[in-house]
């Protein structure tokens, strides 16, 4: 397998989407391998850093099917480091597959542990935190590592992700200086579904502090709005730089699949002719559609000026195993 960390400026693409004109920023094109924003939020580690060199193990922890988990492969397969990743369980059913960002992982040398009561003692954990979620229990061992081991939280949620969103955040402002969208349009805003909220937050903190007049808009897929506004304040506790949140009208479960989440996929594929993730993009797709329709967003619908751009942050990995699950339950779509 041939994993490179070459990034390049990814494109954009202008297309209709259900009434709506809309900018298209293609990071999913930008290197296979690191899934899109996470080639933003690892680009610090994909540099010629000296203060990497003692470093022989990446660890870090998430869900078993995350974007994320492929992308840190990749980047310990480059670094000549082996990835320790944590997970509550592994289904029985993805046990041996070498499909979507487990098989892809497993792949390129990443050893998978489930956290059970026997790795408490080998992590030197407190007995207490065995009660604790997934998160804290590997933030307090992340504490402790030894100076040869490396530690990422979930989904690349840290300070220096800032790095390699920034450099997307001067690509979207200098593509708006050379197309005069400055010029041509008010108000510009920029959408994209959030886990971690990181890349939405640094991007909305990059424009507030150079004084660039776009505002993110984002939504929360992995918990509710709370739960993001906590995400946002453990990195910029600075309200004035959080995005925009989007609240979502229709419930749902993340991770499960939801036949209304597939629909919505497939007529994007049709109108745009563009692949986009199964998990995130949905949720954002009808984020931003219904926020499009709605009478806080009248002036912007109404006006010809406005320009909206969505984030197209990859994940498309994840869909080889996507598809199969809604192949398999909901087949008349097929």
């Amino acid at each position: 397998m041939k994993v490179t960390a070459a990034l390049s400026v990814s494109p954009v693409e202008k297309t209709n989407i259900a009434g709506h004109s809309i900018y298209i920023k293609r990071d999913d094109l930008l290197n296979t391998h690191f899934s899109g924003n996470k080639a933003r939020k690892f680009a610090y580690y994909l540099q010629q850093n000296q203060k990497l060199d003692n470093i022989t193990h990446l660890v870090s922890y998430g869900s078993i099917q995350a974007n994320s988990l492929y992308s840190l492969a990749a980047l310990a397969y480059l670094k000549g480091w082996q990835l320790h990743y944590y997970v509550n369980r592994i289904p029985t059913w993805l046990k041996g597959s070498t499909l979507g960002n487990y098989g892809q992982a497993i792949a390129l040398g990443t050893k998978i542990i489930e956290l059970n009561d026997s790795i408490f003692t080998s992590m030197d954990i407190e007995p207490e935190l065995k009660t604790e979620n997934l998160d804290s229990i590997m933030n307090a061992y992340g504490k402790n590592l030894p100076s040869n081991k490396l530690f990422i939280p979930e989904g690349g949620r840290h300070s220096l992700a800032q790095i390699g969103i920034n450099t997307l955040a001067q690509e979207i402002t200098d593509y708006c200086h050379s197309h005069r969208i400055f010029e041509n349009h008010n108000p510009i805003q920029i959408m994209l579904p959030s886990g971690t909220g990181t890349t939405a937050l640094f991007l909305q903190t990059w424009f507030k502090e150079n004084n660039v007049s776009i505002e993110v808009l984002t939504c929360p897929c992995v918990g509710d709005e709370s739960y993001l506004e906590k995400q946002f304040n453990e990195l910029n506790s600075n309200k004035s730089h959080w995005p925009t949140i989007l609240k979502n009208s229709k419930k749902f479960h993340f991770g499960k699949i939801n036949q209304s989440h597939y629909q919505l996929w497939h007529q994007l594929l049709q109108e745009t002719e563009i692949e986009f993730d199964l998990l995130y993009d949905p949720i954002g797709w009808q984020c931003l559609l219904e926020y499009l329709e709605s009478d806080s967003s009248e002036k912007i619908t109404a006006s010809s000026s406005s320009a909206i751009f969505y984030l197209h942050q990859g994940g498309l990995v994840g869909n080889q195993t996507m598809l199969p699950r809604y192949k398999r339950k909901y087949p008349e779509m097929f």
